[in-house]
C-alpha cells in the first residue's frame, strides 16, 4: 500500500462531508426504507455508521494510551446498538451521525506523533498499525454512503482512494481458498489487480474502476464489466469482511 496517514486523513474527511451532504437529502420517510445491505433499512447503516465513529475513537485511544481498549465491547453488543439505533427519530439519527463524526474529528486533531506508531487489533482480531484506523473510517464513509441507495456510487471517491481500496479489497479476496483467478483491468485507469494464485492462468476482467470496486465489494452484479471474450464475468468471489 501506498497510501499516506495524511492521504486517508484527508478521505475520511470528506467521506464524513460527502455522507452530511447526502442526509441533507433525505426526508423523515427515507430512514426507515431498505438500504442495499440485506436486512438492514438506511437507518441501520448509519446508526452503524455513528457507532463506527466511536469505535474508532476507542482505537485511538488504545494507541494513545497504550490500555487495551477494543472497539466495540462485544458483537452482540455492536448488533444490539445498531438495532437499537435504528428505531430512532430520523433527526435523531442525523444529528448522531454527525456528532460522533465530529468527536472522532477532535480525538484525531489531539492525537499525539508517537501515538501513530502504535499496533491495535481491528474487529477482526488482527494486529494493525494505528495508521490504518482513518483507513478503516475511510471505507466506512465511502462504501456506506453507496449502501445508502440514494444516489452515491463509487464514481465518487477520490481517484486514488479508489484504486487503494480495489488493491486493499483486492489482497484480502484473492487470499481466500476458493478465489478465482482472475486480473482486474481498470479501462479508465493505468491500474490492474490480481485475485487468486500468479499461474499464469488468469482471466481478464475489464471495467471502470468504480465498475471493478462495486462487483469486488459485492454491490453490484458485474452487468458493466466484461472479460476478455467480451462476456460479463460468471465468477463467484469470496465475501470481503
Amino acid at each position: 500500500m501506498t497510501r499516506s496517514l495524511a492521504e486517508t486523513l484527508a478521505w475520511a474527511g470528506d467521506g464524513a462531508a460527502h455522507l452530511r451532504g447526502l442526509m441533507t437529502r433525505m426526508g423523515e420517510d427515507a430512514y426507515t426504507a431498505p438500504s442495499m445491505l440485506p436486512g438492514w433499512s438506511r437507518a441501520h447503516v448509519l446508526s452503524h455508521i455513528a457507532r463506527n465513529a466511536d469505535a474508532m475513537i476507542n482505537l485511538l485511544t488504545w494507541a494513545r494510551t497504550g490500555v487495551p481498549t477494543p472497539a466495540y465491547a462485544s458483537h452482540e453488543q455492536r448488533d444490539a446498538d445498531i438495532e437499537a439505533g435504528a428505531r430512532r427519530d430520523a433527526a435523531v439519527i442525523r444529528d448522531d451521525v454527525i456528532d460522533s463524526s465530529d468527536r472522532l474529528a477532535q480525538v484525531v486533531r489531539v492525537m499525539p506523533q508517537k501515538a501513530w506508531a502504535a499496533t491495535v487489533e481491528n474487529v477482526q482480531g488482527v494486529a494493525i498499525p494505528a495508521t490504518d484506523i482513518p483507513w478503516s473510517r475511510a471505507r466506512e464513509m465511502w462504501i456506506h454512503a453507496v449502501d445508502l441507495d440514494i444516489g452515491a456510487s463509487f464514481t465518487d471517491l477520490p481517484t486514488p482512494m479508489l484504486a487503494e481500496l480495489i488493491a486493499d479489497v483486492a489482497r484480502v479476496v484473492g487470499a481466500a481458498p476458493d478465489c478465482p483467478t482472475l486480473r482486474l483491468v481498470a479501462t479508465d485507469q493505468d491500474r490492474t489487480w490480481r485475485l487468486g494464485p500468479d499461474d499464469g492462468s488468469a482471466e481478464d476482467v475489464r471495467g471502470t474502476a468504480a465498475g471493478l470496486a462495486g462487483w469486488l465489494l459485492g454491490r453490484s452484479k458485474g452487468r458493466d464489466l466484461r472479460t476478455a471474450a467480451g462476456e460479463r464475468p460468471t465468477a463467484a468471489l469470496p465475501r470481503w469482511l
